[in-house]
């Protein structure tokens, strides 16, 4: 099982529309998914429990958390919806906090074998939960907005990634940094040229050597997609279209960087 964590300290980025529709993803390609939401805005489990399409687990994070479990319920795309109690998680001393982390880490080698991918959505502001996530995980993926806050935080991400690689996990690696909600606008093809040349390697290319990066351009199909509940391609709209079809060759690319095998 490769686990994937989609994070950024910064809310509003677009960590579950991310996360949600690359779930989908995985699945459209024949992948059995572990969705995870550590979130307690629920943006991840509101919008995957709306479409109808996973399994959703009886389990949730904060119990998985709190009591842990060695098994979930079976099918090809399960989620372990969150709570609004995740938020209290914080608050508690360290050494919950490290049962805690040991809990999930339980859970997630129990239901190894029959999971191809595990995605854990994360929230904004870095606590137990976000740490928990970079512990527990192989990769990570950043959505960032292009705006100087964004830019700025980059070295923050950066810092973030070496000192849990170095002190806690030592195989997890950055995939890179996912630019979200891109406009044609001299000012943010200005911040996008500043990125790709003081952090080109944070950047996913299309192919190697290539100056194509990865990206989500700012359609309107995305978020009535994530309102629906449903994969971006199920919306029958030129709009929709032209966003997967923009879309789909990423997300192939960052399905075969974490090590998955994806048809073409």
């Amino acid at each position: 099982m490769q686990t994937l964590v989609v994070a950024n300290n910064k809310g509003g980025v677009g960590k579950s529309l991310v996360t949600v529709q690359f779930a989908h993803y995985l699945k459209l390609k024949g992948l059995r998914v572990l969705v995870l939401d550590f979130d307690h805005q629920l943006n991840t489990t509101k919008a995957l429990t709306l479409s109808g399409i996973p399994v959703v687990s009886d389990l949730t994070t904060t119990r998985l958390f709190v009591n842990g479990s060695d098994s979930v319920e079976g099918g090809d795309f399960v989620l372990v919806p969150g709570t609004r109690d995740l938020l209290k998680l914080e608050k508690q001393g360290v050494s919950t906090h490290n049962t805690y982390v040991a809990n999930m880490q339980r859970f997630l080698a129990s239901v190894d074998n029959p999971v191809d991918a595990c995605l854990i959505a994360t929230n904004g502001n870095p606590d137990v939960r976000v740490l928990a996530a970079l512990v527990l995980s192989g990769f990570v993926l950043s959505p960032i907005e292009l705006n100087q806050e964004a830019v700025d935080g980059i070295g923050d991400l950066l810092s973030d990634v070496r000192n849990v690689k170095a002190k806690l996990n030592p195989s997890l690696e950055l995939i890179g940094i996912l630019p979200n909600m891109v406009e044609p606008t001299p000012f943010q093809r200005g911040n996008f040229e500043h990125i790709a040349s003081s952090y080109s390697k944070l950047l996913i290319p299309v192919k190697a050597g290539s100056k194509e990066f990865a990206h989500i351009k700012n359609r309107s199909a995305f978020p009535e997609a994530q309102a629906m509940g449903v994969p971006i391609w199920a919306i029958k709209k030129t709009a929709a279209r032209d966003a997967w079809r923009e879309l789909e060759p990423y997300f192939h690319v960052i399905a075969k960087r974490i090590g998955l095998e994806i048809s073409e």
